[in-house]
């Protein structure tokens, strides 16, 4: 396993909802430097610093990880198991507009 890699990948949220699989640091440091800068905030700016210090090797992909976990959850970008388009469309769902 390459050392910029993740034990586990982190499934986010990109653009109108769709999931994607953050598998290293490397995509963990592209989608914060992705991320429009009129929403970056603290959480951000340790995502990216610890993201930056993992792609020079100074701290361990896993570290990095969590302080995106960190950043991702804040912006609930995380998603957990079921696909964001299967969940969006419930059988009870009375939105005449959803079908």
């Amino acid at each position: 396993m390459k050392p910029d890699m993740f034990k586990e990948p982190v499934t986010i949220l990109v653009g109108l909802g769709f999931p994607a699989q953050v598998r290293g640091v490397t995509d963990a440091y592209r989608n914060l430097v992705e991320w429009p800068s009129s929403l970056r905030d603290r959480a951000h700016a340790v995502a990216l610093n610890a993201c930056q210090a993992a792609l020079r090797g100074e701290i361990e992909a896993e570290t990095a990880r969590g302080f995106f976990v960190g950043f991702a959850q804040k912006h609930d970008l995380v998603t957990v198991g079921t696909p964001a388009v299967v969940a969006a469309r419930s059988r009870n769902n009375t939105d005449p507009h959803v079908q």
